[in-house]
């Protein structure tokens, strides 16, 4: 029986503030390199346009507010998202929208095809998550946590779907890490 007040489903691991530095929370090493990137690109793009619009002497101020506009709508289409884990919890921060799932209790990882190869991730409570691939494989501290905890998962039978797609993706970050280990040894 149940006390009052209390729920069936509290969060597992200790409190936040006493975690120690094997549990901290681990953070796309490159996000910032490419919002850098996404700037430079949108900042590039409003002067090429304003730069065309001097050249034909047509440039005014509501002109230059529209292509202020659009330069910060490229900005909002090029910026990636934030990717970060902690134990149990992997979480992806945009401009306007996160999203997080618990990884420790995933039912489902796929693949999702298109465009661009993204990996979806759904959890227990139904909260689903789209992630470019390459940021795992692009960072080995965020894969080591979401590799551990999907292990917690499949060892807890809540991943029902998606063992085949972790599979893959494992090959793929240890044929990305080796190829590293080789570049930097001179043999590749």
């Amino acid at each position: 029986m149940r006390r009052r007040g209390t729920s069936s489903t509290a969060r597992p691991g200790p409190d936040p503030a006493l975690r120690g530095p094997a549990e901290r929370a681990v953070h796309d090493e490159h996000w910032s390199g490419e919002r850098r990137t996404a700037a430079l690109a949108a900042g590039l793009f409003l002067v090429s346009l304003a730069v065309l619009d001097l050249l034909g002497e047509r440039l005014a101020p509501t002109r230059c507010a529209l292509w202020t506009g659009l330069a910060l709508l490229v900005f909002a289409i090029l910026v990636p998202p934030r990717v970060s884990a902690v134990p149990g919890r992997l979480s992806s921060r945009g401009l306007l929208t996160t999203r997080e799932v618990r990884t420790d209790a995933l039912v489902s990882v796929r693949w999702a095809d298109g465009v661009a190869q993204r990996l979806v991730l759904r959890d227990g409570a139904g909260r689903r998550l789209e992630l470019d691939p390459g940021v795992l494989v692009r960072n080995p501290a965020l894969w080591h946590r979401v590799d551990a905890d999907v292990r917690t998962a499949v060892r807890a039978g809540t991943l029902l779907c998606g063992v085949t797609a972790m599979r893959q993706l494992a090959e793929r970050v240890d044929r990305e890490s080796a190829r590293d280990v080789f570049r930097a040894s001179g043999l590749l």
